[in-house]
């Protein structure tokens, strides 16, 4: 009899997992969208939804959170790439020459063949976009005039880099790829989804992904414009 670990670990397991870790994933990225765009409202707004993240629970809050998104990043990342080397190998033995949409449940476009590429770069930036904003590059954070961080001034000081402003927006754009596919996918992969249903789905990924990435580019884009590194909070504010 095969263990819990070898059925989970099995080829069916590891999609269950990608599709399962990857909802909680979109859910992360969706409720982020929302939580930088208090951004546009103003650098105390910012500023308190920063302070709150940090001190709830008594600060234990954020460190539970981030420890569980570690482990569901690191088992979508490798669930992921293990499932795409084996259906490669697979491919391989069964001598597929083109890459072509199959029909039915087949849906093999830019976004399902650059899914590794695109994944590689978003948890690149990842890493950045912790470096950066979690740590300040390595730099103390400033801080506003009641002793809080201003995390408002990390943010678009950032974002001031050229650089840096077109690297999120490629990887922005990645992402919408990499949602685009992963959306619907992951139904598929829960077995939540049939042919009738794949269609709508596959339409409904793609409304996903336009207005996410959008939302993600648009961010950088003002705040490169228009953001204001030495803007402070109002009275009162963190």
């Amino acid at each position: 009899m095969s263990s819990i670990g070898s059925v989970i670990w099995s080829s069916v397991g590891k999609k269950v997992i990608t599709g399962l870790t990857g909802f909680f994933l979109i859910g992360f990225i969706v409720v982020h969208l929302l939580g930088n765009l208090t951004l546009f409202i103003g650098p105390a707004a910012f500023n308190e939804y920063a302070h709150f993240l940090e001190t709830a629970a008594h600060g234990w809050l954020i460190y539970v959170f981030e420890a569980g998104m570690l482990v569901i990043f690191a088992f979508h990342i490798v669930a992921a790439v293990t499932v795409a080397v084996t259906d490669k190998m697979a491919a391989r033995k069964t001598g597929y020459k083109y890459a072509r949409n199959a029909g039915g449940r087949s849906r093999k476009t830019l976004a399902s063949r650059s899914m590794i590429v695109s994944g590689i770069v978003i948890a690149f930036f990842v890493i950045a976009h912790i470096f950066l904003f979690k740590f300040n590059a390595g730099n103390p954070l400033p801080e506003n005039a009641d002793g809080t961080k201003n995390l408002y001034k990390v943010v678009v000081t950032a974002f001031k880099d050229p650089a840096f402003t077109a690297f999120t927006v490629i990887a922005m754009i990645l992402l919408g790829l990499h949602l685009r596919h992963g959306f619907w996918s992951a139904f598929q992969s829960m077995g939540w989804t049939n042919d009738r249903w794949l269609p709508t789905l596959t339409r409904a990924a793609l409304v996903v992904a336009i207005v996410l990435a959008i939302g993600f580019i648009l961010l950088p884009i003002i705040l490169f414009v228009n953001g204001d590194p030495n803007a402070m909070p109002l009275p009162g504010g963190h």
